[in-house]
């Protein structure tokens, strides 16, 4: 079988192109060139602190360059793609609508399933490179039954993304491999060590941009206030997008007990902060739905951040509109962010949370 795999440079992109090989498929390696020629890059070299290994920035080079060495050293074929516009178009002005509009939306979930298992495979094709399967290095697993590919969670609990793949369409997942949903990661790190891979010991990915969210968003502070639930001000800030639902540090008031940001109102500038029992709802309403099922069971499982197990719930869909209610308490639910649900260890689909109550 001919395997073009989706090259990070990281130890989990690497293994899959070395253990496809290994079971003697023809494997190539591609990787998407997203930063693109970007004015930001000054701003972001001059950051003292930013998050390293992201995937998008402008250390992208070096990346290219680490899967590059790596197809290299296990000998297969290595091609880019310049997905930047695609990425912008896609991606980051999503980001900036979402941010700009009071939400905390997710790019990791735009991103998979618009750009690196749609246009990434989709520009491989377009160039004459011929394959079946496209794969990459996701801890999820791709499974055949009662006539239809479903996605599953990845047997290491702790890594599993499943979370972030669930907008894959049945076409996708037809046409996709995931071979490391069986192993965890430290059997993975084994691997690599084992075999010499220069990814083995590379630290995984933290967060999708390594530098300031400002960078992205492009616009001047604006100064407004920091309230509390009966409209008391209690401090000043530079924008509220510069916060996110849940968050206690850098708020710079003074409180009895610690105060997390409940609201974040585009319309008047301000931050709503409260004790943490206002962080608590249960139930959310979700919009722009992708299920992978003609009947949602009534009872299901629901994450509402990728690292979460996940927990009880009752959900319907109503009017185009998933409605997920927990049988306990959640903390800090965000507008933007994905709710994804589970029957066992697969999934059934999820939605882009609009309202919590």
């Amino acid at each position: 079988m001919k395997i073009l795999v989706g090259m990070s440079g990281g130890v989990d992109s690497s293994c899959t192109a070395m253990l496809l090989k290994e079971q003697g498929h023809e494997v190539m390696g591609a990787t998407m060139a997203i930063w693109g020629e970007r004015g930001i890059k000054q701003h972001y070299e001059q950051q003292s602190q930013r998050t390293h290994g992201a995937c998008f920035g402008p250390d992208e080079k070096e990346d290219i360059e680490a899967a590059r060495a790596i197809c290299k050293q296990i000998n297969i074929p290595f091609y880019v793609f310049d997905c930047a516009s695609q990425y912008d178009k896609i991606v980051l002005d999503n980001f900036k609508k979402e941010y700009l509009s009071g939400n905390t939306p997710n790019p990791c979930i735009w991103c998979n399933s618009l750009i690196k298992f749609g246009v990434l495979p989709e520009m491989a094709r377009q160039s004459g490179i011929n394959f079946d399967k496209f794969a990459t290095g996701h801890y999820a697993r791709n499974v055949f039954e009662n006539g239809k590919y479903v996605l599953k969670r990845g047997l290491d609990e702790k890594k599993d993304q499943s979370y972030f793949l669930y907008r894959l369409s049945q076409n996708q997942l037809e046409n996709i491999l995931l071979p490391l949903g069986e192993y965890t990661k430290e059997e993975i790190r084994k691997i690599a060590l084992k075999h010499g891979l220069k990814s083995a010991e590379k630290p995984d990915s933290q967060d999708f941009y390594a530098g300031d969210y400002n960078d992205l968003l492009e616009i001047e502070e604006k100064t407004g206030n920091i309230v509390d639930t009966n409209g008391k001000i209690l401090g000043a800030h530079k924008g509220f997008w510069n916060y996110t639902i849940g968050q206690r540090r850098g708020l710079k008031v003074s409180a009895d007990e610690p105060l997390y940001v409940i609201e974040l109102r585009k319309d008047t500038n301000e931050v709503v902060v409260g004790k943490k029992d206002k962080t608590m709802n249960n139930t959310l309403i979700a919009c722009n739905i992708k299920l992978n099922t003609n009947l949602l069971p009534a009872r299901c499982k629901a994450k509402i951040r990728s690292n979460q197990i996940p927990t009880p719930v009752s959900a319907e869909v109503k009017n185009d509109e998933l409605i997920v209610k927990f049988d306990d308490m959640q903390k800090s639910i965000a507008k933007g962010q994905s709710v994804v649900l589970y029957d066992n260890d697969t999934v059934l689909g999820g939605g882009i949370i609009k309202e919590v109550m």
